[in-house]
């Protein structure tokens, strides 16, 4: 860092978007290395934490666009992570429900993103990264009400 020019290391801002970039990668290779995507891992979550839900409610509850749901939820349910069955209330509309074996993928998984967790903030100690993680919460939370 000694060489970049300290009007943008003194951006907040600017070192979001530099971690943002090595956050992304170590994700996606740690995610990859153990045969999974960024994407499975939000759908499953949204899944465990709030119950079985449409496609349509899935990608909103986990951020993923509608254009890459279809697509996900199909490797999901191939590899028996989850079941789509015909929505009872909407005749056009599948119900998507997570399955024991997809929460034990989601812990497998939750273990792989701890350890990214480690290596992006193995420089703070316990009580920084609580820090860190309670004012970005803070920060996304104000930007995310307007």
């Amino acid at each position: 860092m000694d060489e970049i020019p300290r009007r943008l290391t003194a951006k907040p801002s600017w070192l979001i978007n530099q971690l943002s970039v090595h956050s992304r990668r170590l994700v996606s290779d740690a995610f990859a290395a153990a045969g999974a995507r960024g994407y499975h891992y939000r759908l499953l979550a949204a899944l465990h934490e709030s119950g079985p839900a449409s496609q349509a409610e899935l990608g909103r509850r986990g951020r993923v666009d509608r254009s890459d749901v279809v697509a996900a939820i199909n490797e999901l349910a191939a590899q028996g992570y989850v079941e789509r069955t015909p929505d009872p209330d909407h005749g056009r509309r599948n119900r998507i429900t997570l399955t024991p074996e997809g929460a034990r993928r989601l812990r497998d998984m939750d273990d792989v993103l701890d350890q990214v967790q480690d290596d992006l903030l193995g420089p703070l100690s316990a009580g920084d990264r609580e820090a860190l993680t309670r004012l970005l919460g803070r920060v996304l939370a104000h930007h995310e009400q307007g």
